[in-house]
């Protein structure tokens, strides 16, 4: 049906087939890397920099889809407290999925709308004067 003696045969005998054999297989391998492990390998760095980075106070979601608190950390475990309830469960680190808001983001937007107030009385008494 098919006739695939022209596999068998080499443009010469020179052994010029084997290197591009050679060379093909290196740039199938490059384009391995470059497209599919290298990403990869980022995607898991900046993962591991999430999870490190996680502290009391943010609120992550999991990887089963939970979404809390987190109450309190301890080696490579995690408490978290998921609803009105106070119901607090405990996980790996290698389960969250995300971190949603960070206790630091929460702190600073506390800090600013506390400072703006005051900061709006002290423009309408320099106005009033």
């Amino acid at each position: 049906m098919f006739n695939f003696d022209f596999l068998l045969t080499t443009a010469d005998n020179s052994g010029s087939g084997i290197w591009g054999t050679v060379i093909m297989i290196a740039i199938m391998f490059a384009f391995l890397y470059f497209f599919m492990i290298r990403p990869q390998k980022k995607q898991e760095k900046k993962d591991a920099e999430m999870r490190d980075a996680l502290a009391v106070g943010d609120e992550v979601t999991t990887i089963g889809g939970i979404i809390g608190k987190v109450v309190s950390i301890k080696g490579e475990t995690f408490v978290l407290e998921t609803t009105k309830d106070k119901t607090k469960i405990r996980f790996l680190r290698g389960a969250i999925r995300s971190v949603d808001v960070k206790a630091a983001d929460i702190a600073a937007a506390i800090l600013e709308t506390k400072e703006a107030p005051a900061q709006d009385t002290a423009e309408d008494n320099q106005e009033n004067a």
